[in-house]
């Protein structure tokens, strides 16, 4: 099986930001190491979660350090830029690591409607249609002309690079049809609302036209997963994260506690049933029964490959998780 790495760089209680973005470092190193077929880093913005708000800055500095991997962004948050930059910035890490970088946008603002108005300027936000926008970025790194006359006096420099490969994110029937007329990879965040299924993966397949930055379609899935040598010891290291799902369920954003805190920490029965309910989202366990979960789901859903985001407070028990899997399923 395929397997690839989500990170967004999450500040655990106790670390700093810095230490965020330097373990994902150590982490792209790893799956270098190990066979993981790519690492992408999320953008979030203004928030104390999550360290990793310039993805493609961090994608440069892993690309670099790494050999083998693919490096990219899952995704960019792109209703904050223009076509022309995306393609830009896209085609200069191309050319840096021709081969190895992957374009993944989202159409989610990444942050609260604070980020949105700060990210434009105090501008009023219209929501232009994301979808066009991305062919535009999709054409300029292609060095076409576009389908719009203001990019059509311009040119994406560099040019004539590597293409990166293309991908869009999403959680709908809506964005597969989108990503299959595109021509682009389809990745699935199951770690968002659990709602996988096999129609929407058909539509992203019947729709797909094939293009230059992709001939045949793919599709991954992105799952929350703790896996540890014990289901008792992935349970420990698991319940920070179940709280901090609760705490975003509440509309509260906090650090991820450390598994002593979380273990004693006061729960109601409605609190103790979101979490249960929440389970769907997060695969917890030893690397053998997380990778059967896997395993049976790719057969029933019929996708190419798994991303796992990993966020648990130690760094650590984070590569463990890692690594336990890869020599599970690599």
């Amino acid at each position: 099986m395929k397997l690839s790495i989500l990170d967004q760089a999450p500040i655990s209680k106790g670390h700093t930001s810095s230490e965020a973005l330097q373990f994902a470092e150590k982490l792209a190193l790893l799956g270098d190491e190990l066979g993981f077929q790519r690492m992408w880093m999320a953008e979030h913005h203004s928030g104390p979660s999550f360290a990793s708000s310039a993805p493609e800055i961090t994608a440069a500095h892993l690309a670099a350090k790494t050999k083998r991997i693919r490096i990219g962004t899952g995704g960019v948050m792109m209703m904050h830029y223009s076509p022309l930059k995306l393609a830009e910035v896209f085609k200069t890490l191309s050319a840096l690591a021709p081969g190895r970088i992957d374009y993944g946008v989202g159409r989610a603002p990444g942050g609260d409607h604070h980020s949105i108005q700060a990210l434009a300027e105090g501008r009023p936000y219209t929501p232009n249609d994301l979808y066009d926008k991305f062919a535009t970025s999709l054409q300029l790194i292609n060095d076409q002309k576009t389908n719009d006359p203001l990019y059509n006096q311009v040119m994406a420099s560099p040019h004539q690079i590597a293409l990166p490969e293309a991908w869009l994110l999403g959680s709908s029937g809506n964005s597969a049809r989108q990503a299959g007329r595109l021509g682009v990879g389809y990745s699935f965040a199951q770690f968002f609302n659990g709602d996988m299924s096999k129609d929407i993966f058909d539509a992203y397949r019947t729709y797909f036209e094939p293009s230059y930055f992709m001939e045949t379609p793919v599709i991954n899935v992105t799952y929350a997963a703790t896996v540890a040598k014990t289901k008792e010891e992935a349970e420990f290291y698991a319940r920070p994260i179940d709280l901090s799902r609760l705490f975003l369920v509440k509309g509260q954003i906090r650090q991820t506690m450390t598994p002593e805190e979380a273990k004693d920490f006061p729960l109601s029965e409605m609190d103790q049933a979101i979490i249960e309910k929440n389970r769907k989202l997060h695969l917890v366990g030893t690397a053998t029964e997380v990778a059967r979960q896997l395993e049976q789901e790719q057969q029933e859903y019929q996708f190419d490959e798994v991303m796992i985001n990993s966020n648990q407070h130690s760094y650590e028990t984070r590569l463990d998780s890692y690594r336990l899997l890869a020599k599970e399923l690599i």
